[in-house]
């Protein structure tokens, strides 16, 4: 993206949206580290975001990330143009049947008002540590439940910056995975299809979920949510700990005392320590438990 085509989007775009040069990732990552984009743009809105996309350069890398809770970003940053969708795309609304939110909302505010709306089977989302955008791009689930059994439909964007409504039989979900039949399309957002319920009743689901969640895992320290798959009958949190890893560290990554498939920056980890240590906990899984561990976490970026 040249000067000029900077200074054309500005002029289209709100007071709202941000085009910032050379920005610190770590900001945006709930591990508090990583490099810097080359640039990172946050819309205020799908129409801004359209006017943007239209001005990058067909050979630029682009990335879109949400709260960056599943996400590592390398000491080396990320060249391109990152996209920033949370505190963006934020619409929140009852639609007829279905209820529609956009990337950027999280998946907590988005559980609290199905339940509010008297809808329930997204209580579950209340213990994602992400976005709308996030959980429907790997498939984010907890408790038995996952992102796209409760996908109606969902909007999309393309390079071209037209968007296009996406059916949910059009899109092969698995396991914490989602096959883009699109290339070069990313999600703005989603209908979800609940069915009718009592907001108390889903009010204390919620409750109850979180209450777990905070008695089980280390949320006073910056992780990144789940570091692996569960393997197929089995817990990746049982294999690492059985392994007798719970506590170990390289650097300042730290695998959690508290929960042993989480990793956790203890105060001054970098990037590379967090990845190193993905490593070793892979191998020693496999050379002590026989079992391949699969990452569950997204890398993005370069090395420093």
């Amino acid at each position: 993206m040249t000067e000029a085509d900077i200074e054309a989007t500005d002029n289209k775009l709100t007071n709202q949206s941000k085009l910032l040069e050379n920005e610190p990732l770590a900001r945006y990552t709930s591990w508090r580290v990583g490099g810097n984009a080359d640039r990172l743009f946050i819309a205020e809105n799908i129409d801004d975001l359209q006017a943007f996309i239209k001005t990058i350069d067909s050979a630029e890398p682009i990335e879109f990330i949400g709260l960056g809770s599943n996400l590592l970003v390398r000491d080396g940053g990320v060249r391109g143009t990152v996209i920033v969708m949370h505190q963006a795309l934020s619409e929140l609304r009852k639609d007829g049947k279905y209820i529609y939110a956009e990337a950027g909302v999280t998946c907590g505010k988005l559980a609290r008002f199905c339940a509010n709306q008297s809808k329930q089977g997204a209580e579950f989302m209340a213990g994602i540590p992400g976005t709308v955008g996030g959980a429907l791009a790997m498939n984010a689930g907890c408790y038995g439940t996952e992102t796209w059994n409760i996908v109606h439909q969902v909007l999309t964007i393309n390079r071209q910056g037209i968007s296009h409504v996406r059916n949910q039989s059009e899109f092969i979900a698995s396991y914490r995975h989602v096959e883009m039949p699109f290339p070069n399309e990313w999600f703005l957002g989603a209908w979800f299809n609940l069915e009718p319920g009592i907001a108390e009743d889903s009010m204390q689901k919620i409750k109850n979920l979180l209450a777990t969640r905070l008695a089980s895992q280390p949320l006073n320290l910056p992780s990144a949510g789940s570091t692996f798959r569960n393997p197929h009958g089995d817990y990746a949190a049982r294999l690492i700990e059985a392994s007798g890893l719970k506590g170990y560290q390289i650097g300042g990554a730290q695998v959690s005392p508290k929960h042993a498939n989480f990793i956790v920056n203890v105060g001054d980890s970098t990037a590379m320590d967090i990845e190193l240590l993905i490593r070793h906990m892979k191998d020693t899984v496999l050379e002590k438990q026989g079992v391949a561990l699969q990452q569950e976490v997204r890398v993005i970026g370069e090395y420093a």
